[in-house]
């Protein structure tokens, strides 16, 4: 008997007794690799042979790729003429030679495990020594980012677009929606407070990266710059099945809805490669580690900006029969607080201000993980409670693509689905919504009410929103007018009614940036649907949970939202270069 057969004998021997005594790793792959096909061991390709032969190509390939990326930034830095665009090039080298060493050594990790060895000596320090008790240091925690919000909002000096009074109103604001989510809570007892205050310091940082540094500006500029650029390739596909003139068009049809499919597919090719699961779980991890989540909650919050309202629950799939109350309203808390990287693209291109939009979408993680565990703080044990796992792909594992061919094809007819969903979705709810205002008009002429909508309605209830935003006095009512058109109809009819409206298109800039923060989310009432609809389908059994706390966390979406706009209105400072 040969080498080959007497393995496979041994393998499946192993397999039938279920003892752990098998082959060796090497052996069996040398098997795997021989066997293939059992009758043709010509099928083996010449790709194959030549990894047969060479091992260690995949180092090789890698010492390639870091020699190119290196000698690529070396002469970034050697030429006077882009030695001053250096911050964005540098940071991708990082991130590449980052990526290539670990595939091949753990010494990052090391070093990351001698840091938090660190971290967590000086922490048990504090904890133990300085301050023993909880309460304690939950105070202590509290009245540092309290002075790091009052010193970042108030030092500053004054500019035409953020005077003192104005940031005042703004901090009054976040401190108006803290209370009022505390006082309506649902259980004020179990309010995890080490959540609330590292996610409201974590979302102040962040604002203050963006609006106050030029690395911050730098930074976003360029993500926002990637948008716009991907926004140029989905035209050149609109071009080709119509002409230049109409893929030039702004509208929502030619270039809204391209855009979407487009960046779907090629988040389905960034699947394949296993980056987008690689960056959402790096993203995921950090909000665990540093807000004391659950893993089902750390992953959809990091999620929610990248992929959208309901692919985000998609990575959690797996632990959705079994997650709690709480998190699933964290679950849909994520989806409604942002907007998905297709939508981004989509409204980037209709000439809305880029870093505003991208700082607003990384503003939400903090920002829902914080407003969620104030408004419905967890009271069960949760499966998720030590672990924060991302489910590997996205689709059905007999759907699982077999290359990259095949996964930017089911990305493209996914594509197609969600924008063809958007439309119709869009067309029916602002159709409903008109037929409701023209009952509303009808019955208001009665009243001497000629225009009675219920836009008009909400937008007197949200006056007061408006004002602790840190809105010009002047400009509060077309704002709040433009937030009761986002819930009642969505987010892309009030950003079209602000770009192309007068005097919605006249408003300062401090408003208009305000606004712009205040519309970049999901909640409003068609999303309610799609979350029922896609959590349903994913925990059948988990419907009733969901439809009972659905509303309170569409409130809550809509209050991360407007808290990041608040934050953002706080530390704004020269608007000059950052209005488009």
């Amino acid at each position: 008997m040969s080498e080959i057969e007497e393995a496979k004998v041994a393998r499946a021997v192993s397999l039938e007794d279920g003892s752990d005594k098998v082959v060796p790793k090497d052996l069996e792959d040398y098997v795997d690799a021989q066997t293939t096909d059992e009758t043709d061991t010509s099928s083996i390709s010449y790709v194959n042979q030549i990894k047969s032969r060479f091992p260690h190509y995949k180092l090789a390939i890698h010492i390639f790729w870091g020699c190119f990326f290196t000698a690529w930034w070396i002469s970034i830095i050697a030429q006077d003429k882009h030695r001053p665009k250096w911050l964005i090039p540098t940071i991708f080298w990082g991130m590449m030679m980052v990526r290539l060493i670990t595939f091949h050594s753990r010494i990052l990790y090391i070093l990351l495990g001698y840091v938090k060895y660190v971290w967590d000596y000086f922490c048990d320090i504090i904890y133990t020594k300085l301050f023993p008790s909880r309460p304690i240091r939950l105070l202590v925690g509290g009245i540092i980012t309290l002075a790091v919000i009052l010193v970042g909002t108030f030092v500053p000096s004054e500019t035409e677009y953020s005077k003192r009074a104005d940031r005042a109103v703004s901090f009054f604001g976040v401190v108006v929606t803290i209370a009022g989510l505390y006082i309506t809570s649902n259980n004020r007892s179990k309010i995890q407070w080490r959540t609330v205050i590292a996610g409201l310091l974590m979302q102040f940082i962040i604002a203050l990266f963006v609006l106050r540094t030029k690395c911050g500006y730098d930074v976003f500029n360029f993500i926002s710059t990637l948008a716009r650029e991907l926004l140029g390739f989905a035209k050149d596909g609109v071009a080709f099945l119509t002409n230049a003139e109409v893929s030039a068009y702004g509208m929502f049809f030619f270039a809204v809805l391209p855009a979407v499919a487009f960046f779907v597919a090629f988040i389905h090719i960034l699947y394949y490669f296993g980056i987008m699961q690689w960056c959402i779980r790096k993203f995921a991890y950090f909000f665990f580690w540093a807000l004391k989540v659950t893993g089902a909650e750390a992953v959809t919050a990091a999620g929610s900006p990248f992929l959208g309202i309901g692919e985000s629950s998609v990575l959690v799939k797996d632990f959705m029969p079994f997650l709690t109350k709480a998190e699933i309203h964290q679950v849909m808390c994520s989806g409604f607080s942002t907007i998905s990287g297709s939508v981004l693209v989509g409204y980037i291109g209709l000439g809305l201000n880029p870093q505003a939009m991208v700082s607003s979408c990384v503003m939400s993680i903090p920002a829902s993980l914080a407003i969620s565990k104030l408004r419905y703080p967890e009271t069960e044990i949760a499966v998720t409670s030590s672990r924060c796992e991302v489910t590997d792909n996205i689709e059905n594992e007999e759907n699982k693509p077999v290359n990259v061919l095949q996964a930017f094809a089911n990305g493209a007819g996914l594509g197609l689905r969600i924008a063809g969903f958007m439309m119709i979705q869009c067309m029916c709810i602002i159709a409903l919504v008109a037929l409701i205002n023209g009952v509303l008009t009808w019955f208001g002429k009665f009243w001497n009410i000629h225009h009675l909508t219920l836009e008009l309605m909400l937008s007197y209830i949200l006056y007061p929103v408006s004002f602790l935003l840190g809105t010009p006095r002047s400009e509060i009512l077309l704002v709040s007018k433009l937030i009761a058109t986002k819930i009642i109809q969505n987010e892309y009819n009030a950003y079209s009614i602000m770009l192309n409206d007068a005097p919605y298109n006249e408003m300062s800039k401090r408003a208009t940036i305000i606004a712009t923060y205040a519309l970049c989310g999901f909640s409003n009432l068609g999303s309610m649907g799609i979350q029922i609809g896609v959590l349903g389908t994913l925990a059948p059994k988990k419907v009733k949970d969901i439809a009972s706390v659905i509303v309170s966390s569409l409130i809550s979406g809509l209050l991360a939202t407007l808290l990041s706009t608040a934050i953002a209105a706080m530390v704004m400072h020269d608007l000059g270069g950052f209005v488009v």
